[in-house]
């Protein structure tokens, strides 16, 4: 199995607004819970591209099956939103792929950390995180839920010298 990973396309919109809610509802989560919305898909193009950030979009035989996307918080940090992967896809590599290309994306960006958030009802979420190098920074109570907020700071690439 190929993952293809490339920038989101507006086609793209409700492939993967359709796959966010069937990620959260395979976890028993809804969007408006408290901790999970949806508001921000029909506004990718402002909130993630237009202002320096990227959103991604992974594909198998030309199917859409991952995504993830890179929001600047400040200059030195972005936040890594809405990283799925179809159930019908999980534990197959594409979530770590996923997590790879968007850590690579903000150091190509100029950023020297990444910073997200899952919940304790995302365990394979937070096994992910952990894997690659990330660090809890905190948790906090929304709704009934227990929110882990983490972060990875970023190697730049090494410069070299001739």
């Amino acid at each position: 199995m190929k993952l293809t990973i490339r920038r989101y396309r507006w086609s793209d919109l409700d492939t993967i607004l359709a796959l966010h809610r069937i990620c959260l509802a395979k976890v028993g989560l809804v969007p408006g819970d408290g901790v999970y919305y949806d508001d921000d898909f029909p506004r990718i193009q402002d909130i993630y591209l237009a202002c320096g950030g990227d959103f991604l979009v992974g594909e198998v035989d030309s199917r859409v099956v991952s995504m993830g996307g890179l929001k600047p918080i400040d200059t030195n940090t972005a936040e890594i939103c809405r990283l799925r992967v179809h159930p019908e896809f999980q534990r197959r590599g594409l979530g770590a792929a996923m997590l790879i290309a968007l850590e690579q994306r903000a150091v190509e960006l100029g950023f020297l950390g990444v910073r997200g958030d899952t919940t304790l009802n995302q365990e394979a979420a937070l096994a992910l995180y952990e894997r690659q190098g990330w660090r809890e920074l905190s948790r906090e109570q929304v709704g009934g839920l227990t929110v882990v907020h983490g972060e990875k700071r970023l190697l730049p690439p090494a410069v070299l010298e001739l």
